[in-house]
């Protein structure tokens, strides 16, 4: 039986993404060792690992991760408090499918949706 997910998604430089993670989106490091051109990452019951590219061009990158979260509007808030920059074509907003969502692009150009069901 399936129990979780962890997406993989591509990073250029392990170190700035390590950074942005933690220190804006509030992710903390995961593991006992630091393995060479991979990260993972964990906040609350979301993992996310990274997988080193540094030819990766980030105009070229569609990498895409949505997440579900239970409190959208508190989310949301911290991220602006902690001064990300939110995805301009895609604000805090109700969708026609049943969900409020927001999005943003991390250093790399993965996209990061949260949504919450209505």
């Amino acid at each position: 039986m399936l129990s979780a997910i962890h997406p993989k998604i591509p990073m250029r430089d392990k170190t700035k993404t390590r950074e942005y993670y933690i220190n804006k989106l509030e992710f903390r490091d995961i593991g006992n060792q630091d393995y060479d051109g991979y990260l993972m990452l964990k906040k609350d019951n979301v993992e996310i690992h990274f997988f080193e590219f540094k030819d990766l061009d980030p105009a070229e990158n569609y990498g895409q991760v949505y997440i579900r979260t239970s409190d959208i509007d508190g989310l949301y808030k911290s991220m602006q408090e902690n001064n990300v920059i939110i995805h301009p074509g895609a604000p805090l907003q109700v969708k026609p499918w049943g969900q409020k969502e927001f999005s943003l692009l991390d250093p790399d150009n993965n996209l990061l949706t949260f949504g919450q069901d209505l």
